[in-house]
């Protein structure tokens, strides 16, 4: 894969990769790190079987890759197939024409004007399960945050005719299949031994009993007079140009995708979010001055959301430290070239948002917290951030997702004092970037 005729990518050697295989399955983002610093903002991993993946960690290429000329980039195999096989053909994981007919059927389903009419039953979601918080104690906030998230979507969904036992079932199921999916991105050398110990056909059967639950409420709204006026009722009612409906095996593919996308980033960045602000009082106390201005101002949720821009800019700001989507995929349908770049056709490209987001080419003190940073309508910074991705692919429950973490951080707040336990941010990077070991305590505020 030639940079130009006389300069190649820097290239990390395949025993190199397996020697630090361990490592890496662990936490890869220390190995990238490594290799960045070394090499400057490209370099080739060898991955063994003729095949290799150049990590990226400059915004432009990015940006060219997402919205220049995204019609040359298409999705990579870890989405269009290892990732496929357990979720199914949805928006994640179709390309091409399959892609563009779902996006222009779901898309309004995501409008602000019908999300508005989600908010109250989304609000009394999170304020059930803030009620859970354990106060003045030490604990883990991510299962917390985990479950508002998953109830969310659930409730945004179905409303209220999923029984809890289905409903956990269909989360641990998301949470270890995720695993194993892992496993096998990580440890591709292993692919023949995952096969034939019959460890991917365990986890595809566990997906297809999740199926099996979605197919019986999808059943029974068919079968129901009663509106709802809740995701699924859109997407039932939703036509393509021809006048056709969605065939039940599509949507669900599209539910599991919302399940598996819809809570996961949401609840890894409402936990990060959580522990920078306990890391930082002053932040805290900026939050709640700001919450006490927006509820005194109106009773509207939309408005609360609309007008509490500083919590905004510290959600922003947690996603840019800890971008729950912390990697790009991409392989060039055609040869291609960027600045200096020759890109061979198919080559596999991998583009780190982690070290994007830190990189100090484009940002001021990258290691800190500054969500001020946010607030400067001065300095744009859309062209080096990328929590919800970019261009056409740009994640299509982005504003959902901003919705949900906003209303939640101002119901947190306003009740509960965070006090930081003094230990390092831990990471746990999986399909996402999840929090590991997020200790708090909660006081109640006075």
């Amino acid at each position: 894969m030639l940079m130009s005729d006389t300069n190649q990518f820097p290239e990390v050697s395949l025993l190199r990769f397996i020697r630090h295989s361990l490592e890496i399955l662990k936490n890869p983002l220390p190995f990238h790190r490594a290799n960045f610093l070394k090499y400057g903002n490209f370099f080739r991993l060898n991955i063994g079987f003729g095949k290799s993946v150049i990590f990226i960690r400059d915004a432009d290429f990015l940006s060219y890759v997402l919205q220049k000329n995204q019609r040359n980039f298409s999705k990579s195999s870890i989405q269009t197939k290892d990732l496929a096989k357990y979720i199914g053909r949805g928006l994640l994981t179709s390309e091409g024409e399959e892609w563009q007919k779902q996006r222009r059927l779901i898309q309004p389903a995501f409008h602000k004007s019908q999300l508005s009419l989600l908010l109250q039953m989304v609000n009394a979601v999170i304020e059930r399960e803030l009620n859970k918080i354990k106060i003045n104690q030490e604990f883990d906030v991510f299962p917390v945050f985990n479950d508002l998230a998953f109830q969310t979507v659930v409730k945004s969904l179905f409303s209220s005719e999923i029984s809890d036992f289905e409903l956990r079932q269909l989360q641990n199921t998301t949470e270890i299949t995720q695993q194993m999916l892992v496993k096998e991105l990580r440890q591709p050398y292993l692919g023949w031994w995952f096969k034939l110990t019959g460890k991917i056909q365990y986890h595809i059967n566990l997906i297809d009993q999740s199926r099996d639950i979605l197919q019986k409420l999808v059943t029974q709204r068919k079968q129901s007079e009663i509106k709802h006026n809740d995701l699924l009722d859109i997407l039932l009612d939703a036509k393509y140009e021809d006048g056709s409906s969605m065939k039940d095996t599509q949507l669900l593919d599209e539910i599991l995708i919302l399940f598996a996308a819809g809570h996961e980033t949401t609840s890894n960045a409402l936990t990060f979010t959580c522990e920078l602000i306990a890391r930082n009082p002053v932040v805290q106390l900026k939050i709640l001055d700001e919450i006490k201005e927006v509820k005194k101002e109106s009773c509207d949720l939309m408005l609360w959301i609309k007008n509490a821009k500083y919590i905004k800019a510290v959600i922003e700001e947690s996603m840019r430290l800890y971008p729950p989507a912390y990697f790009i995929d991409r392989v060039n349908n055609e040869k291609d070239c960027f600045k200096d770049f020759d890109l061979p056709k198919k080559s596999n490209l991998l583009f780190s948002v982690y070290e994007i987001h830190r990189h100090p080419d484009f940002w001021e003190d990258p290691e800190l917290f500054k969500p001020e940073r946010f607030l400067d309508e001065n300095v744009k910074f859309s062209k080096n951030y990328f929590p919800f991705g970019a261009g056409q692919r740009m994640c299509i429950g982005n504003n959902f997702a901003m919705y949900e973490m906003i209303l939640t951080i101002i119901n947190m707040v306003e009740r509960y004092e965070i006090v930081e336990k003094k230990t390092p941010i831990k990471i746990k990077p999986l399909i996402t970037l999840k929090p590991l070991d997020a200790v708090l305590e909660f006081k109640t505020r006075q």
